[in-house]
């Protein structure tokens, strides 16, 4: 896996658990039933991973992190829930440590923008996904990202991202090209589709816009772009403050761009 451009602190942890399967895996959710056995590639905070084993049990979910301390954060939030249909493992998605044709399904949220080779992690997903089983991947597209008011301490903030997360190897705008991911991995029944977040009323606003004015600051991005020079402190207090300009706006409005695919192995 490429370096995860955003790391684990509390401003991070804020925006990943508030997902859940219907905020961020709903086109998947048709395709579930009880007794399924589910691989989440990429787990992070735990509450999609929760959500989907709540709705596949008595099946269950092995869940796979990059390291101990991803881990940890998933079985957490499980155990708080106590939902104990779910086995959280350390492993990597360009080898998993499973035989073929394991899972009834297989599924990765935001994860595909972050590896070194998204093509083999899916064909690896393939792999360990029973004949018939569903794929499934939904990854953001920061570059389709718009919003209201325009300012060009925002336009920093996303060039600055694009380029961190591609200096760790990863490819931000992921959500363009999951379908041809897909392809290059050997799928040819695949369903592509794409959906939003939209945060515009003021208690979504101040969610958002919060977040990122602190995510900048105090996450692995800012340690990132201080240490290569990608960015000074006064560059990204200024980032900052547009986030907060933006959240006290009255007519703030942004809106994310997910791209996602259903894939038949």
């Amino acid at each position: 896996m490429a370096a995860y451009t955003h790391g684990y602190q509390e401003s991070v942890l804020r925006s990943h658990r508030a997902r859940t399967a219907e905020n961020s895996a709903a086109y998947l959710l048709p395709r579930l039933d009880s007794g399924q056995s589910l691989l989440e590639i990429g787990s992070g905070a735990g509450t999609i991973t929760a959500d989907l084993a709540a709705r596949i049990a008595p099946g269950r979910v092995t869940a796979v992190e990059l390291t101990e301390t991803a881990r940890d954060l998933g079985r957490a939030e499980a155990q708080r829930r106590g939902q104990d249909n779910i086995d959280f493992v350390v492993g990597d998605v360009h080898a998993l440590d499973f035989p073929d044709d394991t899972f009834d399904v297989v599924h990765a949220h935001q994860v595909l923008q972050h590896v070194a080779d998204p093509v083999l992690a899916l064909r690896e997903m393939r792999r360990v996904c029973r004949p018939g089983g569903v794929v499934a991947a939904r990854d953001s597209d920061y570059a389709a990202f718009t919003w209201y008011p325009a300012d060009p301490d925002l336009d920093r903030w996303l060039a600055l991202y694009e380029r961190a997360a591609r200096a760790n190897g990863g490819e931000p705008d992921a959500g363009r090209h999951l379908l041809a991911w897909a392809h290059a991995a050997g799928f040819t029944d695949v369903l592509p589709s794409s959906t939003t977040w939209c945060f515009a009323t003021p208690d979504a606003r101040a969610y958002w816009g919060g977040m990122w004015a602190d995510r900048i600051l105090q996450s692995d991005i800012a340690t990132q772009t201080l240490r290569d020079g990608l960015a000074s402190r006064s560059d990204l207090e200024e980032i900052s403050a547009a986030w907060r300009r933006w959240t006290d706006h009255p007519d703030g409005w942004i809106s994310l761009l997910h791209g996602e695919i259903l894939a038949i192995a």
